[in-house]
This record gives structure tokens, sequence and C-alpha cells, in this order.
């Protein structure tokens, strides 16, 4: 393969997040309430929400949440984890997103709205709470090299602006979700502002006793609290990738009327609006219909005004498509790096969604959303010297000599958001160099990267740029390649994004988006899940497994190596209570891979309820994670309690050889889980059962729980598989039924109103 055809190869593997640019016009936000999420996954989440193009997070700051007493708060997370918000400031900060913050109530939702009990609004114990947050977030702003860019109203007097308005709030559910997206950025091009609020995102997971309705613990989104999509995000990933580079230009663009079609006017459902700039146009085609639309678009040129019909537009129904029109190839449009190009050179249509335009190493190379095989037209000054690559693979192109026009296929793109990649090879560089076959970058690690150049005297004026924090020792190891050793700082973000890229005498010559690990991730398979409803699990944290009081039980520890190269660890297990066999062992694992070690938990005599244990690792990494052990009996039930939710409130738990049962302390001591352990099927709904308004005392009484409310006491006692309920006073209504599940079935037994069993076989 000649080395420019294999650098344009590179393009489309080393493509990776970009920063966006900045806009104080128009704002794409998701939101993430921190307080409704467990503290140990905001980093995870944030992660994927920076890697779909958010750059903006939008959250309340509950007042009521935060305020122990009258004058007394909790920003740090002393009560419960999920009151860190300054902890959640940082992370923010870290990951560089921006933050889009409410510092005061309606918080929806939540017990009052977020008011506290007797603190009417703007009262002193409102300027009480105004003053704490100012205080603490004072230097948490933009101005400050923090993370809060936009706080909405003017109760603060830090300095960060309110979002530009309107504000248009689309519901991560909604099936017009990529329409009414559209229809939002078309207005702020109208407005010349606005903002954009996706809600519905994340699952959210009430705090114990903090829903406003009593009956609510969990309100779905469209990702579950395991990471997984339940509803497709697309319209949400188009947004971002499309304003990731259109943001900067629509402040400039301009609506015009569009001319009549061929057919007098466009199908009934399909809408076109277009709008027009010195540096870029575009025409949003957005088709309501159910059948799919498949004809030529006439538009106004914006060069010439004059009408120009583009040919084969396809569009399938419930589609929406932002084409591009007259974009030019210069700096000063969506290629910042195109310096090589004249002012009459320029895309003149494509016929899928434009996202990016890149040049590098004499390759100019774009990105598309399509849902359809397209095309584009560009105008140019040279006939390209090829080749041409479409979705990485090689094809032919047309090339007018007269008109020095190029008609580029564009292929369907696959996958979520349609996304597809071409590029072409404009001119042989003079001087050029690349990353050889960069992937990823290990924390805490001194990283070997290659590197290429196209002469010696390019490599010896060229120089790694590298992010805040990163340092790199170079080694020349021919006269046109040198490796580097970056070394990456320890608490680099695992899953996050780094840019590095080469320049010589200021000119750009290649870059590399390369995704962050931790050089080793720990699981441990028999881990508990707290369940919500059939499809829903939290893993709490520490990991928490089972083990028998007589005999021990065996625990299974998966290592994933995220190196490149085969790494040897040393494991050393101990917890006071229990013996670990073996207590240290050595394993090898492969690149990138993952690989499972078991060893066998014996408690020590009268060691009983939960022991913690750690698991270090050392050799190929380093590593220092805790875990649970549960200490249970064969024959019989062990009551226990823990945060398992992560929400500063303990739920106390019953458990037998075969089933779960999982209760709170609030929501009237509500029934959260009933579990059948050999299958792992939760058999309550998601909002669980017997819950009530208010807080229960709850004590340990053998095998059994006993709750006492106000004015009636409760006892539940499991034995085997079947859970008894017994109370003083009528129980609630539970509104189970009895069901079967795969091989396990559920009976229920309510003989009185006082009593009810509940039994799983």
């Amino acid at each position: 393969m000649r080395p420019f055809l294999a650098l344009l190869f590179l393009g489309a593997l080393t493509a990776g997040p970009a920063p966006a640019p900045a806009s104080a016009e128009y704002v794409l936000a998701v939101e993430f309430p921190y307080y409704l999420f467990p503290r140990t996954l905001w980093e995870r989440e944030l992660v994927w929400l920076k890697n779909t193009g958010v750059r903006t997070v939008e959250f309340s700051i509950p007042w009521n949440w935060h305020q122990m007493a009258a004058g007394e708060y909790d920003l740090t997370g002393r009560t419960s984890p999920r009151r860190d918000v300054l902890g959640f400031l940082r992370l923010l900060r870290r990951l560089k997103l921006q933050a889009w913050v409410r510092p005061l109530p309606p918080v929806p939702g939540l017990v009052n709205e977020g008011w506290p009990t007797g603190a009417p609004p703007g009262g002193a114990a409102q300027r009480a709470w105004l003053k704490e947050l100012d205080r603490a977030l004072g230097t948490q702003t933009a101005s400050h090299g923090g993370p809060i860019a936009y706080v909405e109203g003017r109760a603060l007097t830090i300095d960060a602006g309110p979002p530009p308005t309107p504000v248009t709030a689309i519901s991560a559910a909604d099936a017009a979700a990529l329409e009414r997206s559209r229809e939002a950025i078309a207005s702020a091009v109208s407005l010349r502002r606005g903002s954009m609020l996706w809600t519905g995102v994340e699952d959210a997971l009430y705090p114990a006793g903090w829903a406003a309705d009593s009956t609510t613990l969990l309100r779905q989104g469209a990702v579950d609290l395991g990471g997984d999509e339940r509803t497709s995000l697309e319209a949400l990933r188009r947004a971002t990738a499309l304003l990731r580079n259109w943001v900067a230009l629509l402040g400039a663009l301009r609506p015009v009327a569009l001319p009549k079609p061929a057919a007098g006017k466009l199908p009934e459902g399909v809408r076109a609006v277009e709008f027009v700039s010195p540096m870029a146009s575009a025409v949003c085609l957005t088709n309501r219909s159910r059948r799919p639309f498949h004809d030529e678009l006439r538009i106004v040129d914006p060069g010439s005004r004059r009408t120009v019909t583009i040919p084969s537009v396809a569009l399938p129904a419930g589609e929406s498509l932002w084409l591009p029109l007259d974009v030019s190839l210069g700096p000063n449009a969506l290629c910042r790096e195109c310096t090589n190009f004249s002012g009459d050179e320029h895309m003149i249509y494509a016929t899928a969604e434009l996202i990016s335009i890149e040049f590098e190493n004499g390759i100019l190379a774009m990105e598309f959303a399509a849902p359809e095989a397209g095309e584009a037209a560009l105008q140019l000054a040279r006939e390209p010297v090829g080749p041409f690559l479409a979705a990485g693979r090689l094809a032919a192109f047309d090339w007018d000599e007269k008109s020095l026009r190029a008609r580029l296929p564009i292929p369907a793109g696959a996958g979520a958001g349609h996304r597809v990649r071409i590029g072409i090879a404009m001119e042989e560089p003079e001087t050029s160099g690349f990353f050889n076959d960069a992937r990823r970058l290990l924390a805490g690690r001194a990283n070997a990267i290659s590197t290429t150049y196209s002469s010696a005297q390019v490599a010896a004026r060229s120089r790694l740029r590298l992010p805040e924090g990163y340092t790199a020792q170079s080694e020349m190891i021919s006269p046109n390649q040198i490796d580097y050793a970056v070394s990456v700082p320890a608490d680099a973000i695992h899953g996050d994004w780094a840019s590095l890229a080469l320049e010589a005498d200021g000119v750009p010559l290649g870059r590399a988006q390369l995704q962050l690990f931790r050089p080793v991730t720990i699981r441990m398979s028999q881990s508990i899940h707290l369940h919500f409803g059939r499809r829903t699990e939290l893993t709490p944290e520490p990991p928490l497994a089972p083990v028998e009081s007589k005999g021990g039980s065996n625990l299974d520890i998966l290592l994933r190596n995220n190196s490149l190269e085969i790494e040897t660890y040393h494991l050393e297990a101990s917890g006071e209570g229990l013996e670990f066999s073996p207590p240290k062992a050595d394993i090898s694992v492969g690149p990138t891979d993952e690989r499972s070690f078991s060893f066998r938990v014996f408690p020590k005599e009268d060691a009983t309820g939960l022991l913690d244990w750690r698991l270090r690792v050392t050799g190929g990494a380093q590593a220092d994670a805790p875990m649970r052990a549960l200490v249970a009996p064969r024959n019989g039930t062990v009551a226990w309690s823990a945060d398992l939710d992560g929400d500063g409130s303990p739920e106390w738990v019953l458990e037998s050889r075969k089933a779960r049962a999982v209760f709170s302390t609030q929501d009237g001591g509500r029934w959260m889980e009933f579990t059948w352990k050999d299958s792992d099927t939760n058999f309550l709904p998601e909002q669980g059962a017997f819950a009530a308004p208010g807080a229960v005392e709850v004590r340990a009484a053998g095998d059994a729980l006993e709750f006492e409310g106000k004015g009636w006491k409760r006892t539940v006692r499991l034995v085997d598989s079947a859970l008894v309920v017994e109370q003083t006073t009528a129980l609630p209504p539970d509104r189970l039924t009895p069901e079967k599940v795969g091989n396990t079935s559920l009976s229920v037994d309510r003989a009185s109103p006082t009593r009810a069993v509940y039994t799983l076989k």
C-alpha cells in the first residue's frame, strides 16, 4: 500500500470525538439530576454523555435535599454521597463539561418541589440558601476555569449568565424527537439564539422518601442503571453531531423562501426550509409522512440567487436532514484546518447531512449522517490526485475537467446515527506526519506512540502537542520515525478521550483522538444486584457476594487487561473474619482481553453478616478493589443492612438460600424486591409494594425484621422461600397477583387483612 493511501485509511481510523466550538447563542444540554443517580455511576454516565457529543449538562440544586436544618447545608456528601454537588462540579471540570444550574425550586418530582418545609419563597431562609450557593459556587464558574456556564434566573451573584432563550425541552422518549430537534435549530436560526434541553435520558432513582409521590421509586429514562439503552437515542446523537461544528455558523444563517417544486408543491408531510450565509448554507428537510420521499429538490443558490436543482434527494419516512449548500472549504466555515483551499472552492451540495470537514496531510475528509446513499458535489480549483475512500473502501468518483467539479458517492451510513466517512486525496503533501496505529492510552502509564514523517527534515522540525498534564519522552528510531513515551496522569478518567497532534513550523501534520483506560478493570461475577422490577438492576458498590457459613463459597474475579501487551498480575485477597484459598495467585491476561480467576472464601468461626475484604493487584497494574462478603447460613435466614442504592439511607435485607427480600427504612418501609436467587428474577414491580409516606424504624429479630411506624407494627419473616408479613393494623394494598416466570412461580395468600404470605417455588 502506498504511504499516501495509508494516510487516507488512517484518517478514518483515528477519528474520534472533537471539541465543540464555543457559542454564546445556542446551547444543547442534557438534564442530569445528580441527586437521582448513584454517586458511583456519575463518572461512567458523564463520560458516556460526553462521548455522544454532549458538552453541557443541566441540573437543579434542590434546596430541601441539601438543607439539613435551618442554616445548615450539606454540599460535600457528608450525609449522603448523592449530596456531593461540589464533587459533581469537580468531575464536570475534569471532563471539560459545562454546567447549566437551577439554584431555586421548583424541582418537579421531588418532595415539596424542592422547597424546605416552612421556608416560603423570598424569605430570610431563601436568602441564606442563596448566600451559601454564592459562596460555594463563586469559583466554579467558567471565568474561573470551572464548569458553571449558565445559571437560570437572577438569584445568584456569581458571574454566569442565563442560558439563551427560548429553551426547547425534548424528551428522549418522544417518537418525534428528531423532527422537534431540527425545528428547534431552525427556530434558533430565525431568532439568532436559543437552547435545546434533552430530558428523560437517564433513569431517575429517587433517594428513599424523596419522591413527591411516595409510590414512585424509579422513573425510567432512555438509558437504564446498567448503562443499556431502552429507547433509541439516535435523535440526540444526530443533534449533537450536527451542532458540534454547525453551531458556530447558526448566527450568520438567514431564512430564504424556497422556489416552487416542479410538481407545484412538496408531498403532504414533507417540509423544507432553506438558510443561507456567506460561508455555509443549508436546507432543513423533514419528512413527517409515512412514505419515503425521493425526488429532486429546488433551492436558491446562495451565491447567484438563482434557482438550482439538487437531484435524487432521498428521505425515509420520519427522517429529517440538514443538507449542506455552498459550504466554503476555507477555514472560516466548517473546516478550520482548510488553509490550502481558495475562496472559490466549496461543497456545492450534498444529499446527506454534513457533520464535519477536515483537511490533513493533503486529504479532505468529510463525515455525514446518511440514512440513504447519496452524493456530494465539490467545486474545486484543481483535480484531486486520488484515491477516494468511502466508508473505508476504495471507490470511484466523477471528475469534470471543464467545470472542475467532483461528484463523490456517499454510502448509506451504518449503526446509530447513520454515520459514514468519506475522504479524497487532494494533493501530495510536501510535508506530512502521522501516528502509526495509535489506538488507546492507559492512565498512570508511559504509553508507546510511534510517529512517521515524510522526510528527515520534517521529523527534525516536528513536535508533539499533548493535553495539559501529559508529558512525553522522544526517541529517534530512524531519520523519519520518532517514537514517544507519552505519560498520562494517573487520575485520567476511564473512557474519556485525549487529543494528540503533530505539527512542524506551526503547520498541522496529523492528529489522533485516543481513548483513555485504566490499566486493569476488576469485576466480581457473583455480585448481587438490587432489582427494580423485572428489567432494571443496580450493582451495589462495593460489590457484595453471599458466602456460606459452612464450607465457604467460590468467587470468580474477572480481570480485564486494557493494555496492548500481555500482562501478569499478582492477586492478594485479605479481610478480617475471612480466609481465602489460595490467598495469593498470579494470572496472565492477553492484550485487551479478560480472564477469570476463581478462589474459595471461608468464613472464620462465628463470623456472620457483612464482612469487608480487599483484592490487591500488583505486577502488571496497581489496584486495590474493596469487596464485601455476606456470610449466610446454608439452611436458615440472615437479616442484614447496607446502603445498596447509594442514597445515604440503608436498606434492610432478609436472605435465605433460595430467596432475597429487600426493604427500605423510608416510604413506610417499602418492600423493594423479592428475588428468586437461582434465576436472579425479581417478582415485585419497579415501585415495589407497601409504599406509604414517612420513615419507619427497622430492627432485626433473628430471621425476621420488625418495622414500626406511626400507630402500627409489622413483622416480616423469610422462611426458605416464603415471606410472611403480619401487621397490627390492616396491611396496605400490594397489587401483587400470582404469576409464573420461567420455572418459578409466585403465590399470594392474604388470609386476613393483617396477614399475608408470599411464596416463591
